[in-house]
C-alpha cells in the first residue's frame, strides 16, 4: 500500500510540473491576453521561488499554502485562458522535457510581500499602542 502512495504523490508532482511548465509557456505565448499572463507570472513566481510565503518548517500552514494556493492558481490561470490557447499549451508542456525555469525574481516578489506585511503590523502596533497610551 505505502508504493502506491509514492507512486500517486509522484504522479501528482509530475502533473503539477507539467501545468507549471505549460503556465511558463502560456506567459511566454504572444496571444496570451493580459489577465491569465500575470496571474501566470504570479502562480510561477511563487511556486518555483527558492522561498516560500510561509516557510514549509512552520507546521501545517508551511505545507498547506503549496497545497492551495499553487493549484488555486493553476486554475485561475486557466479559467481566464481561452480554451484553445491553454490546450495548445498543456500539450507543448507534456510533449516536452524542458526542466522548469528557476524564478529567481520570484524570490523579489515574495520579500516585497512580506516587508509589506511586516510594515502593515508595525503600523497597526503603533496604532494600537498609540490609542492604548490616550486612554
Amino acid at each position: 500500500m505505502a508504493v502506491l502512495g509514492k507512486l500517486a504523490r509522484h504522479a501528482q508532482r509530475l502533473q503539477l510540473a507539467t501545468r507549471l511548465l505549460a503556465l511558463w509557456k502560456l506567459v511566454r505565448h504572444p496571444d496570451t491576453p493580459r489577465a491569465p499572463k500575470w496571474v501566470a507570472l504570479l502562480v510561477l513566481a511563487y511556486a518555483l521561488s527558492p522561498i516560500d510565503l510561509i516557510p514549509d518548517f512552520i507546521p501545517v500552514l508551511g505545507q498547506l499554502d503549496d497545497l492551495l494556493l499553487v493549484p488555486l492558481g493553476i486554475a485561475l490561470a486557466v479559467r481566464l485562458t481561452p480554451a484553445h490557447l491553454w490546450q495548445a499549451r498543456l500539450a507543448e508542456a507534456q510533449a516536452s522535457a524542458d526542466p522548469l525555469p528557476r524564478v529567481w525574481w520570484g524570490v523579489l516578489i515574495v520579500v516585497v510581500l512580506w516587508l509589506l506585511l511586516v510594515g502593515l503590523f508595525v503600523v497597526w502596533l503603533g496604532g494600537a499602542v498609540m490609542t492604548g497610551a490616550k486612554a
